[in-house]
């Protein structure tokens, strides 16, 4: 009996990490917004908020500028920088995922990266863990996430 649950289990945990999945969870880009917290999503099962990139400034619906210093910054990602805040990107009921798509949808967020002043949001990135695109995509989910809760209202 033991056999056959073993047997049924393993092609399920093998699936599940083709999937995209994690035997393990580890850590993925994450900041704390409040009592809450944004990750980049790590499986399909997390119904992330999608965002995409472009290249065209046009077609860009947020404009997140990559600043040299501190700063300048309206957000900043440092690698090796200790805070009281380390464990609160604990994954939760509260926290919210963002996916960075392959292609632009049209009802999501769509971010143009540049160095040009003006932006929506300046970004600051100097880490192993997190990409220019992953921070950007974060500050913007995070945006997206405080405009929504204000509509609501």
């Amino acid at each position: 009996m033991r056999m056959k649950i073993l047997a049924s289990t393993v092609p399920l945990l093998l699936a599940g990490v083709v999937a995209g999945g994690e035997l393990i969870p580890s850590a993925s880009p994450c900041i704390a917004t409040g009592r809450a917290s944004m990750q980049i999503a790590t499986a399909p099962w997390q119904n992330p908020l999608h965002v995409s990139f472009t290249d065209d400034p046009e077609t860009a619906t947020v404009r997140v500028q990559v600043v040299d210093t501190v700063d300048l910054a309206d957000f900043t990602v440092i690698d090796g920088a200790h805070t009281a805040e380390a464990d609160s990107c604990t994954v939760t009921r509260e926290t919210t995922f963002v996916s960075i798509a392959d292609h632009v949808i049209d009802t999501n967020p769509v971010i143009y990266l540049s160095r040009e002043p003006g932006a929506d949001y300046r970004v600051y990135v100097q880490s192993h863990a997190f990409s220019t695109r992953d921070a950007a995509a974060l500050v913007v989910g995070a945006g997206h996430r405080v405009r929504m809760a204000e509509r609501s209202m």
